[in-house]
């Protein structure tokens, strides 16, 4: 099971850039492997402070993303920053705060952080929705906007 999240501070977004493989150089959000004995939320706080030296608050469970091809179940929360202040941890080469035009797409490492940033995107002002997930055309990891 990974554990992540699309964190925000105002208007901007959370991204860390790789340093290890796979897709080492690509963008990516705060996320990893949960551990044994840990709560989902708690391991999306985990990462966040490893991987960006930044601090959130989990507001809900934005995504679950099924994908079989890699033996993977994705937890997604939406969270919000404590502070824009970031930096890069052990596994990341660069930390920052992104206006959302200012995304880099094109580098994105893999298809569920795209998943996430549009479906952060749908529901970013709403108090209250339901989780998304994946569809099932995108079960074995396309890279797709949609």
């Amino acid at each position: 099971i990974v554990v992540g999240a699309v964190a925000s501070w105002e208007d901007k977004i959370l991204l860390c850039r790789r340093a290890i493989e796979p897709r080492k150089g690509y963008w990516t959000m705060p996320a990893g492997y949960l551990e044994l004995n840990e709560a989902a939320a708690h391991g999306a706080v985990r990462e966040t402070l490893e991987e960006a030296c930044a601090e959130i608050a989990i507001d809900a469970l934005l995504a679950v993303y099924n994908i079989p091809r890699i033996s993977q179940v994705q937890l997604i929360y939406r969270a919000k920053l404590l502070s824009p202040d970031c930096a890069p941890g052990e596994e990341s080469e660069e930390a920052a705060l992104f206006d959302w035009d200012r995304i880099p797409w094109d580098n994105l490492a893999f298809p569920s952080v795209i998943w996430a940033l549009n479906h952060y995107d749908e529901v970013r002002d709403q108090p209250v929705f339901t989780a998304r997930t994946n569809a099932l055309d995108n079960a074995w990891g396309e890279i797709s906007r949609d």
